[in-house]
């Protein structure tokens, strides 16, 4: 059987799943038309369950460095401000990554890229896929390269080719949804006046978005082009627009670094495998803006099947556990986009939503601490659970399998450092007994423990429970230390070996 695995684009989702494959030691290919990596900021937010799958790679504080910590939203009506939301309070104890990243993706993929280099590995740029035929053990692949056509075997193909990807055309998976009418900008430039960070700005029908970019020095900014400056279709250049953006927030605009006007889609693919074909990020989902969700969405899809691919690859597990690829990131993929787009409509729709509830009504509910850790968990996708996947079973107190495992401090550091080895592991939260180590001995489970406390309740882990965790971090079973019996079927279920 072959072993490598073709990667068809190097955006952040494919670089993230370049990463997740290296990480895991297995072999592959990245490809990209492209002549290099991009050089606009394009997406620009980095949200904290993101930078968690980073912080296995020990690759978060490269991006956290590069990046500026958005730690509350500036919420304008009229250029002044009436309330601020903490975004950092709000994540507090909830993930060691308790904001929000403001990261140019020209540079973020400059980090991945470079970090691939570091392990000896090379995007091939300026080489593009023509096509694919799917065999029994194998796929075989057309590609060009500077003009020069080579066929060659792959385990398998994943489509990280955008929108308009041609892993999903050629599959010929439906992608469904539609277009709205409104026509986006969006736009980098050098700010004249003091800045607070992230923002949003609201005056009568409009309203605009800004966040720190680069330095502070430099602002990105993005909303909806008035009807009157459509007439000809979109301005070809940011001018006319600078007096719009002015009157909404308190910025100045100078030197306008790039600008670019854009439709927003709405769309889910039918299917995100076929066969030993998978499609990730924008090739498989495309929504609105709202909440800064598309980049991080796609590269969860690649952190959740570089694992599986490795299970496979090295006969660790049946080859069931890819199933679980589609099930568990379609569905969620699916809500992500139905969520973004009621929330767009309402901005969008609504004068009230747009004048009263966001700058009033909604910085007064967050007063609540319970609110706005929930609002933090939805935004950080640290929410994000698995509770009906085929790899998810038992619940003991109030984590079901399935639920991204809580983050918890503990004495010498936090439960999250053994994640590091990107491989199943046993958690145990008080005492371990003699069942439980003796369980970790005969499969070979690495057994981590640390004493229970009032945290820990806090969050929902009763004492002495006992988790199977995933190579990504989420529970597989959640179980007690007496009931070991669970464990032992979900190994056998799925044939589960360690190296």
């Amino acid at each position: 059987m072959e072993q490598e695995v073709l990667i068809v684009g190097a955006g952040p989702t494919g670089l993230a799943l370049a990463l997740g494959l290296e990480k895991q030691g297995v072999p592959f290919r990245i490809i990209d038309r492209n002549a290099g990596p991009g050089t606009t900021s394009r997406a620009m937010v980095v949200h904290a369950r993101t930078l968690e799958f980073y912080r296995q790679l020990d690759m978060a504080h490269a991006l956290i460095e590069a990046g500026i910590v958005e730690d509350a939203v500036h919420l304008y009506k009229n250029r002044e401000e009436v309330s601020r939301v903490p975004l950092g309070e709000m994540g507090k104890g909830l993930s060691p990554f308790p904001f929000v990243l403001s990261l140019a993706q020209d540079i973020h993929e400059s980090i991945l890229v470079e970090w691939l280099k570091s392990k000896h590995i090379l995007v091939e740029w300026n080489t593009e896929l023509v096509a694919f035929d799917q065999q029994a053990n194998h796929v075989e692949a057309r590609i060009s390269k500077n003009g020069r056509q080579d066929y060659s075997r792959f385990a398998y193909i994943c489509g990280c080719d955008g929108a308009h990807s041609t892993v999903r055309k050629q599959l010929d998976i439906g992608f469904p949804g539609g277009t709205y009418s409104q026509m986006f900008f969006v736009a980098d430039v050098v700010n004249e006046k003091p800045f607070k960070g992230f923002s949003a700005g609201f005056r009568g029908s409009d309203f605009k978005l800004a966040l720190n970019i680069r330095t502070t020095g430099n602002v990105r900014l993005i909303g909806i082009i008035p009807d009157a400056l459509l007439d000809d279709g979109p301005p070809e250049a940011f001018a006319p627009l600078i007096p719009h953006v002015e009157k909404v927030l308190p910025v100045k605009v100078g030197a306008v670094n790039w600008y670019s006007s854009y439709k927003v889609h709405h769309r889910v693919a039918e299917n995100f495998r076929q066969g030993r074909a998978f499609i990730l990020g924008d090739a498989g989902h495309i929504h609105s803006p709202a909440g800064g969700q598309g980049m991080n969405t796609g590269i969860g899809d690649a952190f959740n099947l570089a694992w599986k691919f490795a299970m496979v690859l090295e006969d660790r597990m049946n080859d069931s556990v890819l199933d679980t690829y589609e099930t568990e990131r379609i569905g969620f993929a699916r809500k992500l986009v139905s969520t973004t787009d009621r929330a767009f409509q309402l901005v969008v729709g609504s004068r009230t939503v747009r004048n009263v509830v966001i700058p009033y009504v909604i910085p007064k509910v967050l007063k609540s601490s319970k609110l706005r850790k929930e609002v933090f968990k939805m935004l950080s996708q640290t929410k994000l659970s698995y509770h009906d996947s085929l790899l998810s079973s038992g619940r003991i107190g109030a984590m079901t399998a399935g639920d991204r495992l809580p983050w918890v401090q503990t004495h010498d550091g936090d439960n999250y450092e053994p994640l590091k080895s990107a491989d199943w592991q046993m958690h145990v939260y008080g005492k371990p007994n003699s069942k439980i180590k003796r369980l970790s001995d005969t499969s070979g489970l690495p057994l981590h423990y640390t004493h229970w406390t009032k945290e820990m309740k806090q969050k929902g882990i009763n004492r002495d429970s006992a988790f199977l965790i995933r190579p990504d971090g989420y529970i597989g079973v959640a179980a007690t230390t007496d009931d070991t019996e669970v464990i032992t079927r979900y190994i056998r279920q799925f044939d589960l070996r360690m190296k």
